[in-house]
């Protein structure tokens, strides 16, 4: 292993912050200023977990993030190594004290989980804002309501009748900040530290993170074709509290959960006196037959947490999604939500309230998924034309990417190192992936990049990535 200074590896347990953001500021920090060279190697999680005296968890979340940041590559059984695409330097100190960058520049081009920023109705939206400020009353700059707006929350639960067939009690709905915030009130009314949880592997590295975070034993569950083996669940973790799943369209692999084992999914909640957690991520935008219903409309047991976000059908910026509660937890929720935020900002929940009442809503997701079917069969086809047999695109019925598999082309984290160094956002699918590898690919996003700009995106891909092809 590459020499390293001790001090890197020490934590001050004095210090503000979890022993998780403490780790994660101190690797950071050693490979910004060159402490940590490009290419220099890490410990493995288990030795770095001895080191330091703690859990495995929590220097498998900061591993996890530090990866989806790109300042670190997981090679398999070849180790965990710093990014050899990054440029680092010993900071030197300012000659005037330092200020705060306004830019909002960054990458676009094939970044997953991102809607597209040029079809936003931004000119509608204005008006809306507008004339939520002119009606502004004496009331509203008073502090907020734990649980949410009343309107916004009474929207949503129109809109979830129609668009997701189930009925829930506005009182059911909570307000968050986006779906981490949904997740982290679920586990709060769930969780106890060491209670074990189901979660999709592959599945979304920083719900994974916000598990470790709340001391849980995540369970990796595999996905197949037909989405999370369940029965795989209960025989690795029959006693599990929560299960955390995104049954519409799983993620990263984008695959619909089976009928059967959405029933063998609920059944075992109830027998085992546990909870779901159903990410509703991307069911907005389904392109080959119909849409997938929600899980929560089978739930008769009331077993189910439903989680939606704002962030990939309007804006990132937004922060704000909602969690729909079983019944018997909506006083609970509401010490809750008053311990963790005390409301998100009324302003803001009030024009997206009316977005959704009147209408505007329901027709700009239909325009998205017009846009957005045209868009993933451009790039699709633009894959096709560069790569030739080269590429093989998974079978996908929905989402916001695309998955691409490239023979002859080296590991994925290989290629999204040489990609992100030309400013394309591609990611690397094996980093999904604790325990079960789901194979090499690269995931890239089609939602910012228009039908015209497919096969130039792509050409750019293919020049970023020409040094790792091979011969076989």
């Amino acid at each position: 292993m590459a020499a390293r200074e001790p001090a890197l590896f020490t934590i001050d347990r004095r210090r503000d912050g979890t022993l998780q953001s403490r780790i994660h500021s101190d690797i950071r920090q050693a490979i910004v200023s060159g402490r940590l060279a490009p290419g220099a190697r890490l410990p493995s999680i288990r030795t770095l977990a001895s080191e330091l005296g703690v859990a495995r968890g929590t220097v498998d979340a900061v591993y996890a993030r530090l990866i989806g940041e790109g300042f670190i590559i997981a090679r398999g059984s070849r180790g965990t190594i710093v990014s050899p695409v990054l440029v680092t330097r010993p900071r030197a100190v300012p000659a005037t004290p330092p200020t705060v960058s306004t830019s909002r520049d960054f990458p676009t081009r094939f970044h997953i989980g991102l809607p597209a920023l040029d079809l936003f109705p931004y000119a509608h939206w204005a008006r809306l804002v507008s004339q939520t400020a002119r009606r502004l009353s004496s009331r509203m700059p008073h502090h907020p309501l734990p649980a949410g707006l009343p309107a916004l929350r009474e929207a949503i639960a129109g809109y979830l009748a129609v668009a997701r067939g189930f009925a829930c009690d506005p009182a059911q709905i909570f307000i968050t900040p986006g779906y981490q915030g949904a997740l982290d009130l679920a586990t709060r009314l769930t969780l106890r530290e060491g209670n074990k949880v189901w979660f999709e592997d592959p599945g979304y590295s920083f719900a994974r993170e916000a598990l470790a975070a709340k001391s849980a034993r995540v369970i990796p569950v595999p996905v197949d074709a037909r989405g999370l083996r369940v029965e795989e669940g209960i025989r690795l973790a029959p006693d599990a509290r929560l299960a955390v799943v995104t049954p519409s369209h799983q993620s990263p692999l984008n695959i619909t959960l089976a009928p059967e084992r959405r029933r063998m999914l609920l059944d075992w909640a109830g027998q085992a006196d546990s909870w779901i957690v159903e990410d509703d991520y991307d069911s907005e935008f389904h392109y080959l037959g119909f849409r997938p219903v929600a899980l929560k409309s089978l739930d008769a047991g009331d077993r189910v947490f439903f989680a939606g976000s704002f962030s990939k059908t309007l804006l990132p910026s937004l922060r704000l999604g909602f969690l729909v509660v079983p019944e018997a937890f909506t006083r609970a929720a509401v010490e809750a939500a008053t311990l963790m935020h005390r409301g998100e900002a009324e302003f803001m929940q009030t024009v997206l309230a009316g977005f959704i009442a009147d209408g505007h809503f329901s027709r700009h997701l239909r325009r998205m998924r017009a846009k957005y079917d045209l868009r993933r069969r451009a790039l699709g086809a633009a894959l096709k034309s560069a790569f030739g047999d080269a590429v093989t695109i998974r079978n996908q019925q929905g989402g916001l990417h695309l998955i691409a598999e490239l023979s002859g082309h080296g590991p994925d984290i290989d290629l999204v190192s040489l990609a992100r160094a030309k400013g394309l956002w591609v990611s690397a699918l094996s980093a999904q992936s604790i325990a079960h590898r789901t194979g090499d690919a690269l995931m890239l996003g089609f939602a910012n990049i228009a039908e015209t700009s497919a096969e130039a995106g792509i050409a750019a891909l293919k020049r970023a990535i020409a040094s790792a092809a091979y011969v076989a």
